[in-house]
């Protein structure tokens, strides 16, 4: 294979540290994987004969630095000019019992191949570039089709992870239909996802909601009684799908929690729920919240004041999620005013409210709780008026606010 970054310091560097003297250093996995099919290559792996001291020692003579991350796994990461590559001893399964399977180190590719998950997954690429393939994963990059190594039932028992990760590579490089086989196992071994920690199975379902082929990829799931055991209710495949055509029309990046907003979402209890299922970040609980909480009032029949009353309140980013979460599920979808609604943010910044404490003080307002009273009505009525910025508008705001009653008493009982 043609690949340029093979040839670029510090990986080229590194690979000759590795690659020689006995010992043999390939780029495995995800890299090889991609290069393959022409995406992005991401982080760079390496599988080596030698172990980990032996690894350590190499990179230390040439200068890099070596940390055992993971050396009971037999996994050095290595910062070769400032840039990290985990390093990992070939190994084979001497006893498999899920994610804890008891390994040995070894000399041989095709057994360290063999223990991988799937067949586009096992490819190992040398520094002259040459691809080896031990377990028909070229015919299956060429074909885009993601297949498990060997039988698809124990890979999936080793690590019942598996099944979410079989349906994020499909929905990632896959093409067609799933591979039937793979599906069968998933299905066969559904119950083991109740094993895994929550915080797995968000990392997972993160990264195959942005996917370019989410949308099917999603149904699948769900028509296999997967998705609902993985969200704890029933998807809404419609939304989650119209949300992507918007972000597609709108050229927005797909947002992974709009997203899961989108699916699983419909009142902030909710949220609640996929926060304590899926070990959600706060601010990942914080978005969900936000775009379920009372997205059903907003219409295509709202004009643009009600908009920027929302957008003032919001600021553009939960503004947005919650008005596209809107629009998902509208029976009036094809309203143009839908569109002019949601790209608000595009035209128009909310302002700061321009009216201060020092303005009622100077009208007669003591500072205490009717001066916060004081401004927040205001604030109210400098909404209600178009979020004017004159100096009149904003006097006669602060002006007929300190007129009201219930402002003046608070000034005598302060005076």
């Amino acid at each position: 294979m043609d690949a340029a970054w093979l040839q670029e310091a510090p990986l080229k560097d590194l690979l000759a540290v590795l690659d020689g003297a006995g010992e043999e250093a390939r780029v495995v996995g995800g890299a090889v994987r991609n290069a393959l099919l022409a995406e992005p290559v991401g982080e760079i792996d390496i599988a080596t004969t030698a172990l980990p001291p032996e690894v350590m020692r190499r990179a230390e003579v040439a200068g890099f630095k070596a940390v055992p991350t993971g050396i009971e796994h037999g996994t050095v990461t290595v910062v070769a000019h400032g840039r990290p590559f985990e390093v990992t001893t070939l190994r084979e399964d001497v006893e498999t019992f899920g994610r804890h399977a008891k390994v040995a180190f070894g000399r041989h590719w095709r057994r360290d191949a063999e223990r991988r998950d799937f067949t586009m997954n096992a490819l190992s690429l040398a520094r002259d570039g040459t691809v080896y393939d031990y377990v028909g994963g070229l015919a299956d990059v060429e074909a885009r089709r993601v297949r498990f190594i060997g039988d698809a039932a124990t890979r999936i028992a080793e690590d019942y992870l598996r099944i979410l990760r079989f349906f994020r590579f499909h929905a990632a490089y896959g093409e067609g239909a799933l591979d039937p086989a793979g599906v069968a196992a998933c299905i066969a071994g559904r119950a083991g996802l109740d094993q895994l920690s929550r915080e797995r199975v968000r990392a997972e379902l993160i990264k195959l909601l942005p996917a370019r082929h989410a949308v099917p990829v999603l149904a699948a799931m769900t028509e296999s009684g997967l998705l609902d055991r993985v969200l704890g209710g029933v998807p809404l495949l419609a939304s989650h799908a119209n949300m992507r055509k918007l972000e597609a029309a709108l050229a927005l990046a797909p947002d992974p929690v709009r997203g899961l907003g989108a699916l699983g979402v419909s009142t902030v209890e909710d949220a609640e729920r996929l926060r304590e299922r899926l070990r959600l970040a706060n601010a990942e609980y914080a978005q969900l919240a936000s775009m379920a909480d009372g997205w059903w009032h907003l219409s295509s029949h709202w004009g643009e004041q009600e908009g920027r009353v929302l957008l003032y309140r919001l600021g553009p980013e939960r503004y947005t999620d919650r008005m596209l979460l809107a629009w998902t599920r509208s029976f009036e979808a094809a309203d143009p005013q839908w569109h002019s609604l949601a790209t608000l943010p595009t035209r128009w910044s909310a302002p700061v409210f321009p009216i201060k404490s020092a303005d009622f003080v100077g009208r007669g307002i003591a500072p205490g709780p009717r001066l916060g009273a004081a401004l927040a009505a205001a604030e109210q009525a400098w909404i209600a008026a178009g979020f004017p910025n004159d100096g009149a508008a904003l006097a006669a705001i602060a002006d007929a606010t300190a007129m009201n009653p219930v402002a003046r008493s608070s000034s005598r009982r302060h005076s």
